[in-house]
């Protein structure tokens, strides 16, 4: 009696001809079958073991790290196992063979045909190419959601000067921090270049800040999916918030010194909520226009873009922390904060206008 051995899942497993039997009185089995199984398996073998090596360097390593030669037999002895196993179903009566080609296949497959990107060169592909393609493709509606915070700014900062009292309006009383018109100048003055880095003043105020535009930016996109009206309010009543805010410092002769502490992390940090607010409203178009498709393959389409432009929020919003935690606190001069939070800005634009440009 001849013998095999085969290797299914590691454990060293011999496959002998006694495995064809079936139980003593349910089947006659005719040797030339079995010659013809253990001719079938032994002129095979080599081949399957070979290609289960591959299958397994592959699998720890990866296709990149083999060698042009390994890849070749490794798609070869691939489309040959296939072909074996083909056969085998027909004239092979040990299962345990079966059950073996059939695995071995399905994980030869995996390596042949399934994607071979890991996870660095996915997010290397989306900073390079995917996210800036998004951002063009979807320029608008990030115009759009820029528009919504500047109105609201607007019309914040002027409903201040009207009346002052709007100010307690518009601002929540953890924003506010006991800050308002009766305020002294002095002592809004002396939080911007002081050097508090704890809990208190404008440090208080930046930390609720970060995460009150943080809930706003995830709320903007996840709520534009309905009708866009979420995201477009939202966006204006967080624009009416800044307005106010930044209304109180220049009717206190402070305008260019609250600007510039503002810079130096809103410019990413809003700009992020803006971006949002662009994806939300692309996948609440969809909803609303969907053209000659239908609504949930307009929304399929749209989200492709929809989720880039949430994952460079995100992003960005964590570059403005780090900014709040270190570039606010450390830099006093309102030059060299204008100066940083612009700075970054320009290099968000001109990655978002260069990237993943093809070279003609």
């Amino acid at each position: 009696m001849t013998s095999v051995p085969l290797h299914p899942s590691g454990s060293g497993q011999t496959v002998t001809d006694a495995h064809m039997l079936s139980p003593a009185g349910t089947r006659t089995v005719d040797s030339s079958e079995l010659m013809r199984s253990a001719r079938f398996r032994k002129e095979r073998e080599a081949d399957w073991q070979r290609l289960e090596t591959l299958v397994l360097r592959a699998e720890r390593k990866g296709l990149q790290k083999m060698s042009f030669a390994e890849t070749r037999d490794l798609a070869s002895l691939y489309r040959q196992a296939t072909t074996s196993l083909a056969i085998a179903r027909e004239i092979s009566l040990d299962k345990a063979l079966l059950g073996y080609l059939e695995a071995l296949t399905a994980r030869a497959y995996l390596c042949v045909y399934a994607p071979q990107q890991r996870l660095g060169g996915l997010f290397q592909r989306f900073m390079s190419a995917g996210a800036p393609q998004a951002m063009r493709r979807s320029w608008l509606y990030i115009l759009l959601g820029f528009l919504c915070l500047g109105m609201g700014a607007l019309a914040g900062y002027l409903l201040y000067f009207e009346n002052a009292d709007w100010f307690y309006v518009f601002m929540p009383g953890e924003l506010a921090d006991g800050r308002g018109p009766d305020t002294p100048t002095g002592d809004l003055r002396s939080v911007i270049y002081g050097h508090d880095t704890g809990t208190t003043g404008l440090g208080a105020f930046a930390t609720y800040l970060f995460s009150h535009n943080t809930r706003i930016a995830i709320f903007v996109f996840g709520l534009g999916v309905f009708a866009c009206a979420p995201a477009i309010l939202l966006t204006f009543y967080n624009g009416l918030i800044l307005g106010a805010f930044f209304a109180l410092h220049v009717d206190r002769g402070l305008g260019l010194d609250i600007a510039g502490w503002l810079s130096v992390h809103g410019v990413t940090e809003l700009s992020a909520i803006c971006i949002a607010c662009g994806g939300g409203l692309k996948l609440g178009t969809a909803v609303l226009f969907p053209g000659n498709k239908s609504r949930v393959a307009a929304l399929r389409r749209a989200g492709h873009d929809a989720v880039k432009l949430a994952l460079v929020a995100a992003l960005m919003l964590v570059v403005a922390a780090l900014l709040e935690g270190f570039a606010r606190q450390l830099v006093q001069d309102m030059s060299a904060r204008f100066l940083i939070g612009w700075g970054v800005g320009a290099l968000w634009l001109t990655w978002f206008a260069l990237g993943g440009r093809r070279r003609t």
